[in-house]
């Protein structure tokens, strides 16, 4: 297992100036990462919300619709990556209009193998719990007693049955370190369900 961290970059692409866009095709994802760029740089464009940022490139380099043709396109671009504007033959009007720089995305690499130790990694593991008072703070104790710093947490419905979940923790250390064995022994002891899903070497370190 291993994670790759992406930063988030957008770009406006098309054909027509900036000025001159009448529609903007653009995912409701990206459209929220760059929100007061369009508002401050398109406020008048028609925005038409699309599956992916690839079929925003794809459409704003082949619009649909009445009066499709080179006129249209003058009038149409994309929020998209660069990649997808390339494929798609836009040219880039502007480049990172994302409204946060630091933004990123974490992709996990699998395998059947854990990494070995580097010196900086990252445990994720999953759980579930019993529904009754203090499960989850039993459950969490384990990092604290042996001093792991806990990076995420998230639960999920086990779509099992109602109001049952699991729970997904990255943290600091390695499934082969002593502390880190310990803690996952007292949080399985706790826990209806427990199962490490892989140590990966900490990019972000």
């Amino acid at each position: 297992m291993a994670q790759i961290v992406l930063p988030i970059r957008y770009c406006l692409a098309g054909r027509p100036a900036a000025g001159d866009v009448q529609r903007l095709y653009v995912h409701p994802q990206a459209l929220a990462q760059c929100r007061v760029w369009v508002q401050r740089n398109l406020p008048r464009a028609e925005i038409l919300e699309t599956s992916s940022n690839a079929r925003s490139a794809e459409l704003a380099a082949h619009p649909p619709g009445p009066g499709a043709g080179a006129a249209r396109r003058a009038r149409t671009a994309a929020i998209t990556g660069t990649l997808a504007a390339e494929k798609y033959d836009l040219k880039i009007i502007e480049d990172n209009i994302q409204d946060f720089t630091g933004n990123a995305t974490r992709f996990l690499v699998l395998g059947r193998q854990c990494s070995p130790p580097s010196g900086h990694d990252r445990t994720s593991l999953m759980f579930s719990i019993a529904d009754e008072v203090g499960a989850l703070y039993k459950a969490l104790a384990p990092f604290r007693r042996h001093r792991l710093n806990m990076t995420k947490i998230e639960s999920r419905p086990s779509k099992r049955k109602a109001w049952e979940y699991f729970f997904f923790v990255d943290f600091d250390g390695h499934v082969n370190d002593r502390k880190v064995a310990r803690a996952i022994a007292s949080l399985a002891r706790v826990c209806n369900f427990a199962k490490v899903l892989g140590s990966y070497p900490d990019s972000e370190s």
